[in-house]
Formats: C-alpha cells, sequence, structure tokens
C-alpha cells in the first residue's frame, strides 16, 4: 500500500481532510518532513509508487494556478521552519522554505536588516518564490529572483540540487534559482533559500494623494525620475468608475523633506509615517488578474480595467496590477481583458473554461524543461501553464 511505503520513510503522514484540498482537488496523504533528507526520501518513495505531489506552505496562494490533474499526497513544508544562518556582516542569511515572511522579517530586525519582498506575514519562503510573488518595493529592490542567491531544491526522484552560496558575488547556479521562482512547484520541491539583504530604513514616510486617472501616468512617470527617490508608488481604486488613491514610499535620511518634494510632484495628498491598510496587500477574490506591462501603456490598462469593471491595486511604476472583478466576469470577458492590456495571468478562478495564460512563446521550451526535470510528472501536474 501507498502509505505504508510512505510511514517507511519515518516522515510523518496523516489523512487527507477536506482543508487540504487544492483548488478543488483531495489528496489521499498529508506528508510533513521535517529536514531536506526526510523530503528526498518522501519524493523517491512517490517516484517509484506514481504517486503525484503537491508541495504547500502557508496556503495563502495554493488556490493560485491550475488545479492539479491528481494529486496523491500534499507535501506540507510547514516544519521546515529554520532560520539556518544569518550572516549579518554579509548581508546575507539562509532559511528553510517553510519559515513564514514574518518570522523572517522579526529574526532579521533584531539585527537590524531586511528582505525586502513586503509579502504577506503567513507566506512561507518557499511559497512567495514558487509564485514569484512581488511587492511594492520591488520598484526599488527587485523582485524575488533578483534577491535570490542561492537555492536548494529536491527533484522528482529525490536528488537533492543546490546551487548559489551565502556570498553574493557567488553566481554558480544562479539560474537554476531563476527557473524555480516561479515554478508552481511543478519542478521540485523548494527546500531552502538563500538571500541578500537589505540594512532596515532609518525612517519611512508614505505620501497618500486621491488622483484623477487621466493624470495617473503622468504623475507616475514623473514621481519615477524624481530625485527624492520613492522605493515604491502603489495605486488603489476599489471603484471601476471612481478615482484612483496613490500612495508613495519614502525610506531612509530625509524622509520627511523627500516627501515634501513628492506631495509637491503629486499636487495634493498627506504625507503619514504609516501606510494605507491596502499597501503591499494581494486582493482576495475568487478571480484574481495580474497584468504586466511597460508605465507608458498604462492609460490603456486602467482604461480597460474600468470598462470590463475591474477593481484595481499595485504599481503603475513597475507595471504590475492586480485586477478583482465588481461584477461577474466570464471567459469572454477576460479573453477581451487580455486583447486590450497584454501580458495577463488569470492567478485564481474556479472557471474551467477560463484561459489562464494565454498565448507564451516560451512553453515548447518549457516543456522540455519539465519533462527534464519531472519525467514521470508527479510534481504538481498540470499546475503550470500549458498544463505542464
Amino acid at each position: 500500500m501507498p502509505r505504508e511505503q510512505l510511514e517507511k520513510t519515518g516522515v510523518t503522514v496523516r489523512d487527507a481532510g477536506p482543508g487540504d484540498a487544492v483548488s478543488g482537488v483531495r489528496p489521499s496523504w498529508v506528508v510533513l518532513p521535517e529536514t531536506v533528507e526526510e523530503v528526498s526520501s518522501v519524493l523517491r518513495a512517490c517516484a517509484e509508487h506514481d504517486l503525484a505531489v503537491v508541495p504547500v506552505g502557508g496556503g495563502t496562494k495554493l488556490h493560485w494556478g491550475r488545479p492539479p490533474e491528481r494529486c496523491d499526497v500534499l507535501l506540507d513544508l510547514c516544519c521546515l521552519n529554520e532560520v539556518l544562518e544569518h550572516a549579518a556582516g554579509d548581508l546575507v542569511v539562509r532559511t528553510q522554505a517553510g519559515v513564514t515572511m514574518g518570522a523572517l522579517a522579526a529574526a532579521l530586525a533584531e539585527k537590524g536588516q531586511e528582505l525586502a519582498l513586503d509579502t504577506a506575514p503567513d507566506a512561507t519562503v518557499g511559497g512567495t518564490l514558487a509564485t514569484a510573488t512581488a511587492g511594492p518595493r520591488a520598484f526599488r529592490y527587485g523582485t524575488a529572483r533578483d534577491l535570490l542567491i542561492g537555492i536548494t531544491v529536491v527533484l522528482a526522484d529525490g536528488t537533492v540540487a543546490r546551487s548559489g552560496g551565502k556570498v553574493v558575488k557567488n553566481v554558480a547556479g544562479y539560474d537554476l534559482g531563476k527557473l524555480f521562482t516561479g515554478s508552481y512547484g511543478t519542478l521540485g520541491v523548494i527546500a531552502e533559500a538563500t538571500f541578500r539583504l537589505h540594512p532596515l530604513p532609518a525612517d519611512s514616510r508614505w505620501v497618500v494623494a486621491e488622483v484623477e486617472p487621466s493624470r495617473l501616468r503622468e504623475v507616475a512617470a514623473a514621481l519615477a525620475a524624481s530625485q527624492a527617490e520613492p522605493s515604491a508608488v502603489e495605486v488603489d481604486r476599489p471603484d471601476p468608475e471612481g478615482p484612483v488613491t496613490l500612495a508613495v514610499l519614502v525610506e531612509g535620511t530625509a524622509a520627511e523633506p523627500r516627501a515634501l518634494v513628492l506631495r509637491e510632484i503629486i499636487g495634493a495628498g498627506e504625507v503619514a509615517g504609516e501606510p494605507p491598510s491596502w499597501w503591499g496587500v494581494i486582493p482576495q477574490d475568487e478571480v484574481l488578474v495580474e497584468v504586466r506591462f511597460l508605465p507608458s501603456v498604462l492609460d490603456g490598462v486602467l482604461d480597460a480595467a474600468r470598462e470590463a469593471g475591474f477593481r484595481l491595486r499595485g504599481s503603475p511604476v513597475s507595471g504590475r496590477l492586480h485586477l478583482t472583478p465588481a461584477g461577474d466576469a466570464g471567459a469572454e470577458t477576460l479573453a477581451r481583458l487580455r486583447e486590450r492590456t497584454g501580458r495577463m495571468t488569470v492567478l485564481a478562478t474556479q472557471r474551467e473554461d477560463v484561459d489562464r495564460w494565454g498565448e507564451v512563446s516560451a512553453l515548447p521550451l518549457m516543456r522540455r524543461v519539465k519533462e527534464r526535470f519531472d519525467p514521470g510528472r508527479t510534481l504538481s501536474p498540470g499546475r503550470f501553464l500549458g498544463g505542464i
């Protein structure tokens, strides 16, 4: 019996319940490894018995991506929750994948440092990498791919692969880290990650103002080019027909006077020491769309979202917005929205007739990569674009 084979690995196994379902697909068992070696043993056993595996961290984005074609084992990484090494002098941290972003932030703050990814505190390191989540300060510090300098993954056959290192100058295996970031658990299980860090800013200010949509592109471009050097520029429009709230973050020395300079650029607004409540929060909805675009075409994206009846939130200067429908969002509505916005991903939806990714020119190459890393298709089968 497969469960007996799983238990022979010495890893904790329990029967799955309704709360363990992945996009409606319920696994048979939940396995809770505590070390990289145990993850390896579990994947080796699953490969030998053709058991499909879906890894999970905090579960905050488990509904993103397509439902798996099958899911026999839910690999819960919650017990891989240690910060393994914090080389404060080198501004580097090595951590297990099950560490939550909130716990990691607290540990780093004790040394006056941070990982500038701005994700939900209950999300895990592994889940943040697997979904390539980007927060507001990606405008200044980059995305998870940019901050990741080393990674340990376990492949479908149980092989443990490592690349990169804890020294920022060591770029060996850097492409492997890039490959696994945003792979939705379809190539292997992320077990450990090493990141470069930044000092905690000495001070922070937010400028918050209401801006007419017709002015937003011009204002956002001026803010991005300003010598006041904002760390992030975010917008929120909870009503598709309403105005846009603009929030700009300034960090570091002379934050207050620099914030005042940015307020002059906007022409309105208040300077505050705390962010607005929506800052950095990815909307939770049955339908969630992410649009990537050149900032120069922001006007067209805003118009398309308004006409389709979508609320929006995100960064006009990084060219990244999350959209949620104010009403019904069928396949035709989403298709028209994609035609007008370009690079659009439907991160979450319960509709099976929706094309989540659209046309992707690199799909043949991605299929070959999947075949190379997971020839038996036991890792999150069907979760990623093209049914990978």
